[in-house]
């Protein structure tokens, strides 16, 4: 669905207000132009004058009264039993503020943003996310924490991890929240902390119209053309077209390589199929560009295992820091039918685990995002559990790095007679 004629007629876009009044026939309201940045051409009629204007995104001014930074657990017990307590992100503390990241010294921050146009349509998917099953109660930060058994380490246990709320996001407009988004990811990913390294952000969405102001805000920080992505996806999203909107869930690789924000030849995909990716003049542009991709068409005729090596040695290839997008959408249906756009014959779990857990563990890891996740879509639970999985095996990875474990490590305890 992520055609460039008909994914963008389903994604939601927003015309500027004028443009619907002359389509009605309605008159002309007071309103000002508002740019979306400073300097840059107008593109949305707003009225400054309603009350509710910046209400979705001016925070309250009292966010530390009468607290020290740092994390702030609000969980009253500490078994980490999934039915109780507050919703938090695995039931980790919160921060709130960049000195909460920096006092706690904080290695992972994980926030939501939804990014899906109007208010009736947002997934809820960064809620659901935190919201509890009795399926999880392994691996809930707390007391019961258990080790994965892959790598025998307790990721949470292992790392300073925190919810870190969700970015400001316009209820009707992707173009006023963009700027909003980069800016949050920005701000978390300067964060340094005593070691030299950045807070990790993790971002959990909403429509993969994210990529842009994820990568971008990772740029800010660490330059531009200074950062690799793995993006996994059914979908190249390099849509050259968008009905004059400039941000689409269609178009966010095209615009970090246009605009000079990620090279292409630093841009590895993986799972690209169906009708939506595999065009002539989409391929054409992946190699003009010099888009690294591996779509399942490959994956059928190399197998598994030698395309994983392919992926593992470009993603280190060029020493960068890192970026692992990861549209739910590369997995098979069967495995996440909540999602925007599923496309079958993709992806088992078994296969992406894994690869997540390396990819995270054998690079520079900078940050993550989840993306199109839609639970509403999905009638079960299987959708957010897999999800969920995916996010678990990235901290598992990260976990391994810090503890210095080798590459393509797995516990000796699982390792019989070599076997």
């Amino acid at each position: 669905m992520k055609h460039p004629l008909t994914v963008l007629l389903l994604a939601g876009l927003l015309l500027p207000e004028t443009t619907f009044a002359q389509m009605m026939g309605a008159a002309d309201t007071p309103a000002e132009i508002d740019p979306i940045n400073e300097g840059e051409e107008p593109l949305i009629r707003l009225n400054k004058d309603d009350p509710s204007y910046d209400v979705w995104r001016k925070m309250r001014d009292d966010l530390s009264s009468g607290r020290e930074p740092g994390p702030i657990n609000v969980q009253r017990y500490v078994g980490g039993f999934p039915w109780v307590g507050i919703p938090t992100f695995f039931h980790l503390p919160v921060a709130l503020t960049p000195a909460d990241l920096k006092a706690g010294e904080v290695e992972v921050a994980i926030f939501g943003a939804e990014m899906y146009n109007g208010m009736r349509v947002q997934s809820y998917g960064p809620m659901e996310m935190r919201a509890p099953m009795k399926s999880e109660i392994y691996h809930m930060w707390g007391a019961f924490t258990m080790p994965e058994l892959d790598s025998g380490l307790a990721a949470l246990e292992e790392l300073t991890v925190v919810d870190y709320g969700d970015a400001p996001v316009h209820p009707l407009s992707m173009e006023k929240s963009i700027p909003e988004v980069r800016r949050m990811v920005a701000e978390v990913a300067g964060v340094e902390l005593e070691n030299g390294k950045r807070t990790i952000p993790i971002i959990i969405g909403g429509g993969h119209v994210l990529m842009y102001p994820d990568a971008a805000g990772l740029a800010d920080v660490y330059g531009k053309g200074n950062l690799t992505i793995v993006h996994f996806d059914a979908h190249a999203d390099q849509a050259p077209v968008g009905f004059g909107v400039f941000n689409t869930h269609g178009n966010p690789v095209r615009k970090l390589v246009e605009e000079g924000l990620v090279n292409g030849e630093d841009i590895i995909q993986i799972g690209l199929r169906g009708p939506n990716s595999t065009d002539m003049n989409g391929v054409a542009w992946n190699r003009s560009a010099g888009l690294r991709y591996h779509m399942m068409a490959e994956i059928e005729r190399r197998g598994w295992q030698p395309v994983v090596d392919d992926v593992l040695a470009e993603a280190r290839a060029n020493g960068k820091p890192l970026f692992l997008s990861f549209d739910i959408d590369v997995v098979d249906p069967a495995f996440i039918p909540g999602t925007s756009t599923p496309e079958p014959g993709g992806l088992y779990m078994r296969e992406v685990l894994p690869l997540v857990r390396r990819i995270c563990a054998e690079n520079n890891l900078v940050g993550m995002e989840i993306v199109e996740l839609r639970p509403e879509r999905d009638p079960g639970y299987t959708s957010v559990l897999n999800s969920k999985a995916v996010l678990r095996q990235c901290l598992n990875g990260i976990a391994m790095a810090k503890n210095g474990l080798p590459d393509n490590y797995l516990h000796t305890d699982l390792v019989d007679d070599g076997k």
